[in-house]
């Protein structure tokens, strides 16, 4: 089993900063691309940013130059600094996180349960 678990989410005013953790524990033998992904009531999850095990990057145009997202291999967790929110960044923040749990095989997505983010106006 594996688990992904959320933290750092709440409530900030515009123009404000969040830091959101996720860390990855149980049956792992690696770990692949992590990211984060957006659920607002009623739309498509969305990716909002996502890191390579080599420390590539990519980012939702939205989020360009206000979040960054980093990892710690070693300890198996992905972060993502959020500055500059705006009301629009609200939302479910959802860790993911494409893992193996053995040296063969296949590697499989999982999912944290999210941790929520509003920004008021």
């Amino acid at each position: 089993q594996v688990q992904l678990v959320e933290s750092g989410g709440g409530l900030v005013e515009a123009g404000g900063s969040l830091r959101l953790s996720c860390a990855a524990s149980g049956n792992i033998f690696r770990v692949n691309a992590m990211g984060w992904y957006r659920q607002v009531p009623g739309k498509q999850r969305e990716l909002v940013a996502s890191i390579t095990s080599g420390g590539r990057t990519n980012y939702a145009d939205s989020v360009k130059g206000r979040f960054t997202i980093s990892r710690d291999n070693a300890k198996n967790t992905v972060s993502l600094q959020m500055n500059r929110l705006k009301p629009e960044d609200t939302g479910s923040y959802l860790c993911n996180a494409n893992i193996r749990s053995g040296p063969v095989g296949y590697e499989y997505p999982y999912w944290g349960q999210g941790t929520q983010v509003t920004v008021s106006s």
